[in-house]
């Protein structure tokens, strides 16, 4: 049995849709949610649903026990996430899980120093749980999603263009799809136990690129402007965004500007069998004229 958790967010859907075109049965898969009645599509797909939180513990091992394979998606509560985690690592222990897959992120910098250290030392810490448990895992060190290129670069990037203190440094956006796709394949296979894999693109992309990419795939001229981390924090403060949202936004951007996530060692065309979908060919896509 594989159980999925954050199986209503957008990566554990995917994940679950692509074991089901693999020929995963549905009886075979279980998925943990916080709400249930946000689960129906899931339901209606004949997938198994148990609810569970990551701040009760009592309700992971009842969701975990039976469980031959968890894919453990981080959670989004960056202020309790290493607490809610360790939770995770020991409830599946003490569950009997067999196999834990857990999403945690591509990194050059572990220091304090890092622009994202406070979203950083919790993937850093539960690879350390896991490491520390005995269990037999698969760390899935991801890159940042290409679907979040149109959050850094804004909504109305065509009339605006893009204005980021990103400098021009690479960074290899991923495709969730794909991301998707590898994990799907890695819960339906052998051989992964005590592996740590890199998940990034083949190739990468600057901002300088992603606009000229835009202007290509739209008709219409998208500049790119990366301003004074100060000049940043004005702009959107006065544009009355708020701080916290301005924070990550910082955080990445400096994230970018200091190749965090410039690298394109990768262990995903090998786990896809092709591949992966450059950030060119989604732009294209999603900004056709």
């Amino acid at each position: 049995m594989i159980l999925i958790t954050g199986a209503t967010g957008h990566l554990g859907t995917a994940t679950i849709d692509f074991l089901l075109q693999k020929g995963t049965p549905a009886s075979n898969i279980a998925a943990l949610v916080r709400d249930e009645a946000k689960a129906g599509d899931l339901k209606a797909k004949g997938v198994s649903i148990v609810t569970g939180d990551y701040d009760n513990y009592a309700s992971l091992t009842a969701a975990f026990k039976g469980i031959d394979k968890l894919f453990f998606v981080s959670g989004n509560d960056i202020a309790k996430r290493s607490q809610q985690h360790e939770k995770v690592v020991n409830a599946a222990k003490e569950a009997g899980v067999k196999h834990i897959l857990y999403t945690s992120f591509v990194r050059k910098n572990e220091t304090e120093t890092s622009p994202i250290a406070q979203l950083a030392k919790s993937h850093i810490d539960t690879e350390k749980y896991l490491k520390a448990s005995g269990l037999p895992y698969t760390i899935l060190r991801n890159n940042i999603y290409a679907e979040y290129i149109p959050v850094f670069i804004g909504q109305q990037v065509l009339e605006t263009g893009i204005f980021l203190p990103a400098g021009d440094t690479q960074v290899a956006f991923t495709l969730r799809s794909d991301m998707a796709e590898a994990f799907a394949n890695i819960l339906t296979s052998e051989g992964h136990e005590n592996q740590d894999y890199l998940i990034s693109n083949t190739s990468s992309v600057s901002f300088h690129d992603i606009a000229a990419i835009i202007s290509e795939a739209s008709g219409k001229e998208v500049g790119y402007v990366s301003p004074s981390t100060e000049a940043f924090v004005d702009t959107l403060t006065k544009a009355g965004v708020p701080a916290e949202v301005i924070g990550i936004s910082v955080g990445f951007a400096g994230a970018f500007k200091e190749g965090e996530f410039a690298s394109t060692d990768t262990d995903l065309e090998k786990l896809l069998g092709r591949k992966p979908t450059s950030v060119r060919q989604y732009l294209t896509k999603l900004f056709a004229a």
